[in-house]
């Protein structure tokens, strides 16, 4: 069996994501203007009985504000819901992974602290295994269309290659790659295809599409065209633009394998 049919489990996620600033779920467009969408632990209720695969926990402003993630929101929201559920924002060592898995997380991502100090992956992978580690990547294609890496919530640019750093964290010991286009979050004009197809192509770990999921269609194109194993979307859960049941009906009916 080939190492793209291994990594591929045979469905494709449909993950909804909490970004969280003070205890409430915001979401914004190209990482600003954040606007209000709810309170996580009923949301996160919501989408586990509509039939989410997955649900990402975001502590967006956890790094900047130098502190930990929310570990008791993080336990409130992890005693309702079934499903997998990954916790990120602000973590850079064993000892935070411990305190938000004992609180109710099955997965965590990092992104900023592993960056600055890529060995963070290998000691989570050792003392967590891989498949408990997600990179979160946010980047950004610029003017010479290269993808770079930025860090602090989308604030700070690296002179790093979005794929360099995927290759490296992989090779470090992270199962799974987070890959946020900044130029797409929030737009609604369908995700960065052009990235994602590269990682997913080049990678021997699962790649979550992030950012500009507007439309069913754009699901479809993201599994289809770019060869994404998981596609996590916001704005349009929160603001019940599309029903997550609806979608996994469409993405069934056009032949995309998902778990209904």
């Amino acid at each position: 069996m080939s190492d793209q049919v291994m990594k591929r489990g045979l469905t494709k996620r449909i993950i909804p994501c909490l970004d969280i600033k003070d205890g409430r779920t915001v979401k914004g467009t190209n990482f600003v203007d954040l606007r209000d969408a709810g309170d996580p632990v009923e949301l996160g209720a919501l989408y586990a009985a509509q039939g989410a695969d997955e649900l990402v926990f975001l502590d967006i402003t956890a790094t900047v504000e130098k502190r930990k993630t929310l570990a008791e929101l993080v336990n409130k929201i992890s005693h309702h819901i079934n499903i997998p559920f990954t916790v990120g924002g602000g973590i850079s060592s064993v000892e935070n992974v411990k305190e938000l898995l004992g609180n109710g997380a099955d997965k965590i991502s990092v992104n900023t602290a592993a960056f600055n100090r890529p060995e963070l992956i290998a000691e989570l992978e050792k003392e967590f295994g891989s498949q408990c580690v997600v990179l979160a990547i946010d980047t950004k294609k610029e003017e010479d269309g290269e993808w770079y890496v930025y860090l602090h919530g989308g604030r700070t640019k690296t002179n790093t290659k979005c794929v360099d750093w995927a290759k490296q964290a992989v090779g470090l010991g992270a199962g799974e790659i987070l890959l946020t286009s900044m130029n797409h979050d929030g737009t609604k004009a369908g995700f960065a295809l052009d990235i994602t197809k590269t990682l997913s192509e080049l990678l021997s770990v699962p790649v979550i599409a992030s950012g500009g999921g507007g439309k069913m269609e754009h699901f479809e194109t993201v599994f289809n065209e770019a060869q994404a194993d998981a596609a996590l979307a916001a704005s349009i859960f929160h603001f019940k633009e599309i029903a997550i049941p609806d979608l996994k009906r469409y993405l069934y009916e056009h032949q995309i394998p998902v778990r209904i």
